[in-house]
């Protein structure tokens, strides 16, 4: 099913990048969160196509009204038709179509098309992650210190950290974890399935450790669809990373 999902999304992302640089309506669903018309476009069209590849899935997108009967289903398609959306706005390229099939809780199957970006993510539960077909695989930093960390801005605190150019999408961020571009991103706030499920899959087969901000293992299909924070990094610092992190985090759950 990886090679039908792949070539749904890759669509996905020519109908975004068909109208990039066009005329499209913008607005904001809640303050400091915009949408485009095109995240509508793009998630009307992943529906149709991956409701017909699998039937008996749920539905979860950034973009649809929350189905009430998804935790009933065994799978459940999880979507951000358009992660990224400031960047895709504005013409920048750190935007992609993020889809994941989540089983029992678990995502089995991922996929990024990051067509400004000229990439193509996938993974398979237990097959290992790829980037435009070549085998990927975190990086073996054993030192929190000199970590590279996709970031705008470090602060003060961090700055035995490595500041690294930062696309807008989470799911990117996170990915360059999987292609040993960058060994750490963190988050400390609440966020949506739908923004890391495809990602953290990506990086998880490339050997990164990926769990919340707070260490706990990751979930999906939950009731809120969110979870507390993430924490990506290659494998050999993440319990470093969590321990820096902790005192933070602990203070905005």
């Amino acid at each position: 099913m990886l090679e039908d999902v792949s070539a749904i999304v890759r669509e996905a992302g020519r109908i975004a990048t068909a109208r990039c640089n066009g005329a499209f309506r913008r607005w904001e669903k809640a303050p400091g969160q915009p949408v485009c018309d095109v995240d509508m476009e793009v998630d009307a069209f992943l529906r149709e196509r991956l409701a017909a590849l699998d039937p008996q899935a749920g539905w979860l997108s950034e973009e649809t009204l929350d189905a009430s009967d998804r935790m009933e289903r065994r799978r459940l398609w999880v979507v951000d038709p358009i992660d990224g959306t400031r960047d895709f706005l504005r013409g920048r390229p750190g935007w992609c179509v993020s889809v994941a099939l989540v089983e029992d809780r678990v995502p089995v199957l991922g996929v990024l098309d990051a067509p400004a970006r000229a990439e193509h993510w996938t993974a398979a539960k237990g097959s290992g992650a790829r980037r435009n077909g070549q085998r990927l695989r975190a990086s073996g930093r054993t030192d929190l210190a000199g970590a590279r960390v996709p970031s705008d801005h470090l602060p003060e605190r961090d700055s035995d950290l490595v500041a690294v150019a930062k696309p807008n999408s989470i799911a990117l961020q996170i990915a360059l974890v999987a292609a040993g571009e960058a060994d750490l991103v963190a988050t400390l706030r609440w966020g949506h399935e739908w923004d890391i499920a495809a990602a953290a899959l990506i990086a998880g087969e490339a050997g990164a450790r990926v769990t919340g901000a707070l260490g706990q293992p990751l979930a999906f299909n939950t009731a809120a669809a969110q979870a507390f924070g993430i924490l990506a990094t290659a494998p050999d610092i993440h319990a470093a990373a969590a321990e820096r992190l902790r005192e933070r985090a602990l203070a905005l759950v």
